[in-house]
């Protein structure tokens, strides 16, 4: 109730300068209406549509002949529409000066990151930041970036993203970014000491957050685990990786790629941590539950505390807290997700 009521106040603020204009261009009309009705007695209704089409130049013709005193009325609402427009004209230049415009983006802006939820929120724009970005954009999942660099701005809103222009470190930028309704906190800015600020103080505000991390050294990355990072990622280290197994295993590379471009994903599916819904579950292995046959979907893993169990037959139990990587088309995985029903606490995209 307070929020509406800020924003009421908000916006009232950013229509005060348009007051002026708005009660002169009703006395304009009045003025006009009346000076028809006392020269050509018309009704108020052809009063009114005579000061319209004259001030707007629509030019539709007269309501009826009009007298020599009617033209005199038509002559001066002519001027005063002539004024009015010179005015208004002059009224926008010296808010665009002075910065109105901008406010009142920052305010639509506002509101709109305030009615966003299960978001991506991607601190820096930097060239790993677009190109994460640009992936999280296939997925149709709504993002925002949070940059400080005017040139990185421009750019993040070039390709049609929605850019919060603030410092990432502080905790109010993270709470305006809506970091409690999130779905996921990405930080790749290119210092390593503001990225384990950013970490830190979103785990501060939120500490069952996601959050993945860059990092430039093995050192950062450590501290960045210690600080609360769900995932840490190094660029080069990556890059290292993903070049080994390209001249070791080329074909799996490839069919990654493939899986990049193709309609399919790989979810994860969190099982609760309540005994008693398995307990009480009728049917608790995957060929009870006939995952494989009634919804198409591949379990590729099975993890379990720190163990991962891959490709995990039909006699596999489900047990509480386990996380189930499964792969399929979206439509398959919808499926999967009505078949575990009430066992499963959260989903989480991997592709």
């Amino acid at each position: 109730m307070k929020l509406r009521l800020f924003e009421f106040y908000f916006i009232k603020d950013y229509l005060r300068p348009w007051f002026g204009l708005i009660y002169s261009l009703f006395f304009l009309f009045f003025l006009g209406a009346i000076g028809y009705r006392i020269t050509e007695g018309w009704e108020w209704s052809d009063c009114l549509w005579m000061v319209l089409i004259t001030i707007t130049t629509i030019g539709f013709g007269e309501v009826q002949p009009l007298s020599p005193e009617g033209r005199i009325v038509t002559v001066l609402v002519i001027v005063g529409g002539l004024i009015f427009i010179q005015f208004t004209f002059q009224k926008a230049v010296r808010l665009f000066e002075s910065g109105y415009f901008q406010r009142v983006n920052e305010l639509r802006f506002k509101r709109l990151l305030r009615k966003m939820e299960n978001h991506v929120i991607l601190c820096g724009y930097g060239r790993v930041g677009q190109e994460i970005s640009n992936q999280i954009k296939t997925q149709n999942i709504p993002i925002i970036v949070v940059e400080s660099d005017e040139d990185r701005k421009k750019i993040a809103e070039e390709n049609g993203l929605e850019v919060l222009c603030a410092d990432a470190t502080l905790d109010e930028t993270l709470k305006l970014a809506g970091l409690e309704k999130c779905k996921s906190l990405v930080v790749t800015l290119p210092n390593d000491a503001a990225n384990l600020y950013v970490v830190l103080s979103a785990k501060g505000i939120r500490s069952s957050i996601r959050v993945i991390a860059r990092a430039g050294t093995e050192e950062a990355a450590s501290k960045l685990r210690l600080a609360g990072a769900s995932i840490v990622v190094s660029p080069y280290i990556a890059a290292g990786r993903a070049m080994a197994s390209m001249a070791l295993r080329p074909i799996a590379i490839d069919f990654l790629d493939l899986l990049a471009g193709s309609e399919c994903e790989i979810e994860e599916f969190e099982l609760s941590n309540d005994i008693s819904l398995f307990e009480t579950a009728e049917k608790r292995s995957l060929s009870e539950l006939g995952i494989g046959k009634k919804s198409g979907a591949k379990i590729l893993a099975i993890k379990e505390n720190e163990k991962l169990f891959t490709n995990p037959g039909g006699n596999f139990i489900l047990q509480p807290g386990q996380v189930l990587i499964a792969f399929g088309s979206k439509e398959q995985l919808n499926i999967l997700n009505g078949l575990l029903g009430n066992l499963v606490v959260a989903v989480e995209l991997l592709k």
